[in-house]
């Protein structure tokens, strides 16, 4: 981790959470003299981490939280995590959106961060089943002024369902609409993926609702940091044959690059360090 004083808070406990889940664990004094930020400062962050229950602390400093295959995050806790990671992750994806296409986006943070680069994207067509998402569209909308939608506005279809923590909708009213629709390109996000159980996630009634994304796309797209890669849900959904293509960021290790080029056809590594082993 770099020495810098003005890092700003966010990206300091982002820094610091994967420090945690790299190593198992780091202590405060080490913190302090990486972060070159005081005592009280590392511990407020701790605090901050541990309260959105990603770390649990411990004398002299933090360990990783241990997350049972059916936690959910809700989505304030994840919109925390992996900022910079997500912004890369996003700009790359959105320069795989063509002009003019029908795409799908589940729920998610990262979809979330997507959506906002979509906006100069012109006449999409756009389906998902996260109310975040769909706000991103709508509040590009009503900001148009007064002459109503602007020129190439994404028309935005929201399925119905059963809203999950993660401000998803799912459930057999979303089920039944995903099924009915065909997409160029599904950009989906992860609970978990890894070489034995694919994409999974913690939530029964989300993994039956992106199956459906998944069935209804021409090309799969995941979208996912690194911390994503070797995570396991309770319950997988698709398999790593079924993606085209994962876009994640530079801090996915060497092996885990040449792991996951070995089973999909496409990995793009977005952001600073892209070239080289993290």
């Amino acid at each position: 981790m770099s020495e810098n004083q003005n890092l700003l808070a966010e990206q300091r406990r982002a820094l610091i959470l994967d420090e945690v889940r790299r190593r198992g664990g780091v202590r405060v004094n080490e913190l302090t003299r990486r972060l070159n930020v005081s005592d009280m400062t590392v511990r407020r962050d701790l605090d901050a981490l541990a309260r959105q229950g990603v770390v649990e602390k411990v004398h002299g400093g933090a360990v990783p939280v241990v997350e049972a295959s059916t936690h959910e995050p809700g989505f304030e806790a994840k919109s925390a995590l992996e900022l910079t990671a997500k912004e890369d992750i996003a700009r790359a994806a959105a320069a795989m959106a063509v002009p003019g296409s029908a795409i799908a986006l589940s729920g998610g943070t990262t979809t979330f961060a997507l959506a906002q680069h979509l906006l100069e994207v012109p006449d999409l067509t756009v389906v998902t089943n996260s109310v975040r998402v769909a706000d991103v569209f709508h509040a590009a909308t009503r900001t148009s002024g007064a002459s109503g939608m602007r020129p190439g506005a994404a028309m935005v279809v929201l399925t119905g369902g059963v809203r999950t923590p993660s401000d998803s909708l799912v459930g057999p009213v979303a089920d039944q609409a995903i099924a009915t629709l065909h997409f160029d390109v599904l950009f989906l996000g992860v609970h978990g993926i890894s070489v034995e159980a694919g994409l999974s996630t913690p939530n029964l009634a989300e993994a039956e609702t992106n199956r459906r994304f998944v069935q209804s796309a021409r090309r799969v797209v995941v979208v996912a940091d690194h911390t994503k890669w070797g995570t396991v849900g309770l319950s997988s959904f698709a398999t790593l044959e079924q993606v085209d293509t994962f876009v994640t960021d530079a801090g996915l290790s060497a092996a885990a690059r040449e792991e996951i080029t070995e089973h999909l056809p496409g990995l793009v590594v977005a952001g600073r360090g892209a070239d080289g082993g993290a």
